[in-house]
């Protein structure tokens, strides 16, 4: 699926994962549905599943340009550049606008969805009954999953190695967001934030000569923690994506059926009129790299209609839908 792709197609797509990476930040959004809208979901998973055992054949045998080819490296360098390219800007940006102005973020996110919907299930075709029980099974899902509540933190390895697993599973299940996930199972602080913090720690002190930083227990059991989650996350990664691949090849019209539904109930995780609810320890928030306070989860409420705020996160749900729309125009007119 190697594509010769002009130099704004490259472009494109860097900015397509600039936005994966952008929603992959947020809990409660999904980077996999990016992909699905952006129509890049099936190239993703394809590319991979080509990180296999012929892959890793020609990477220890010297022949790079072949892997490169073999794994569609362009697109893969392209996507994921982006998607780390956005944790250093717009990621950023988005931050600052979650912080002041909430309500109308997560109302433009929850337009989008909305939007997202209809963008993918206007090309779905005739709805069967089958089809529509799997959808109804993907909004059950998506919604059980909205109102669960957090588990408490558990650093077992082998759970951290599974919450690598479920937590990268955003970018590669559409309506599922990995790091809403993590803090349902109680490690997103843990896995995150602290472990993260740590780490950067350790590179730090290391890098100006201080190692004495390895052999503080405390920091190596962080530095455990972190490799076994970024071994589960490299893990789920490759596994998830082999299965996806495999399910949408045997039975592409339920999986479709089926994700359109999670994402339909994906809904009640981004519903805008919602109090969070952040980390204390000791009654102090707890905050990450960046300083922003974290996340534990939501409760939701019905707005008051008649308040000018309600009607501006109403105009930006109809915002959110709009700038699907217009995606969806300027596929046809210009890309068609």
């Amino acid at each position: 699926m190697q594509k010769d792709r002009s130099f704004l197609d490259k472009i494109y797509l860097f900015i397509k994962g600039i936005a994966m990476g952008a929603a992959n930040k947020v809990p409660g959004v999904s980077g996999g549905t990016v992909s699905y809208v952006f129509d890049f979901y099936e190239e993703l998973i394809y590319s991979f599943r080509r990180i296999n055992i012929d892959a890793f054949k020609l990477l220890f045998t010297g022949k790079f340009k072949s892997f490169y080819k073999y794994t569609n490296g362009q697109f893969l360098t392209l996507v994921m550049g982006g998607s780390i390219f956005s944790y250093f800007s717009v990621s950023l940006i988005l931050d600052y606008f979650l912080k002041h102005y909430e309500l109308y973020v997560w109302s433009c996110f929850f337009g989008m969805i909305i939007g997202s919907i209809y963008y993918i299930g206007k090309d779905f075709g005739k709805w069967s009954r089958v089809s529509f029980v799997f959808l109804l099974i993907g909004i059950s899902l998506g919604l059980a999953i909205s109102f669960l509540k957090p588990a408490t933190e558990n650093d077992n390895l082998w759970f951290v190695f599974f919450c690598g697993i479920i937590g990268v599973s955003g970018m590669t299940l559409p309506g599922l967001s990995g790091s809403f996930i993590l803090i349902l199972l109680g490690n997103y602080v843990l896995l995150l934030v602290d472990s993260v913090n740590v780490f950067f720690n350790i590179i730090t002190n290391v890098l100006t000569g201080n190692f004495e930083v390895l052999s503080d227990p405390i920091k190596i059991r962080y530095l455990k923690i972190i490799s076994v989650f970024t071994a589960g996350s490299a893990f789920g990664l490759v596994t998830i994506s082999h299965v996806l691949g495999y399910v949408l090849s045997k039975w592409n019209k339920l999986v479709n059926a089926i994700i359109i539904g999670f994402i339909a109930g994906s809904l009640g995780i981004v519903w805008p009129w919602k109090k969070t609810i952040y980390v204390k320890k000791d009654n102090i928030f707890q905050t990450d790299i960046a300083g922003n306070k974290i996340v534990e989860n939501y409760e939701r409420y019905l707005p008051e209609f008649y308040s000018f705020e309600t009607f501006t996160a109403i105009f930006f749900i109809f915002l959110g839908v709009g700038l699907v729309l217009a995606l969806d125009y300027y596929d046809k007119k210009y890309r068609n």
